[in-house]
């Protein structure tokens, strides 16, 4: 069955928590905090506060991701924003040596990547990094933002594996900027604004197989 993407919103939140829910108890929303929150406190309780506040930025359209659906079941999402709605990039002391780009054009972010387990290694991340930069030029474009892990023994595990591979965004016009450390990398790609873009495309893309999914 073909996948499709949408965006997450008021009406796509409740598939987006299917997934948060096997990701554990960030639900997606530590770089949307210009400090971290819920120190010392459980798991549970961690889980509780960090639903509370992901559902009240996407109330606020505070809050954008493209989620990734097999039929009618979400398997996998990217999160990406402009950079003010996801500050806590500032904080990082290798990103504040490098500071954000110079110039008027507007500085967006590509964070994390989440991939249901029985879906993993079939090019979901792909097809929702494709979506993702799709959205943004269609909302006027400018200068995009990853972070992909480096380091081969922080890579072979999963929950680093969120932060997506140097490769994938090479493959899609993404340069390396600098060192983050000596675990990640800053990439940035332009986007023009309307029909310019050089995204790159998905086998899925190209065979007509990966497509905007319909309200539910």
């Amino acid at each position: 069955m073909a996948y499709t993407v949408r965006e997450l919103g008021r009406r796509t939140f409740a598939d987006f928590e299917i997934l948060a829910e096997q990701q554990g108890s960030c639900w997606c929303i530590f770089y949307q905090r210009e400090k971290p929150a819920g120190r010392g406190l459980s798991p549970a309780e961690q889980r509780r506060i960090n639903r509370r506040d992901k559902a009240a930025f996407v109330r606020e359209g505070r809050s954008h991701a493209i989620l990734v659906y097999d039929g009618r079941t979400p398997v996998g999402w990217c999160q990406y924003g402009p950079a003010d709605e996801l500050p806590r990039i500032d904080a990082g002391r290798g990103y504040h040596k490098v500071g954000r780009p110079t110039g008027s054009e507007r500085l967006w972010r590509i964070t994390c990547f989440f991939v249901d387990r029985k879906h993993r290694g079939k090019g979901i991340a792909t097809i929702a990094l494709e979506a993702a930069l799709r959205s943004i030029e269609k909302r006027g474009g400018g200068i995009v933002e990853a972070f992909p892990v480096v380091s081969e023994r922080m890579a072979a595990v999963p929950e680093w594996r969120w932060f997506g591979t140097p490769s994938m965004f090479r493959k899609h016009g993404f340069e390396r900027v600098a060192a983050l450390g000596t675990s990640g990398v800053l990439m940035r790609k332009r986007i023009p604004p309307g029909g310019s873009r050089a995204t790159g495309s998905s086998a899925a893309e190209r065979s007509g197989t990966a497509r905007p999914g319909r309200g539910r």
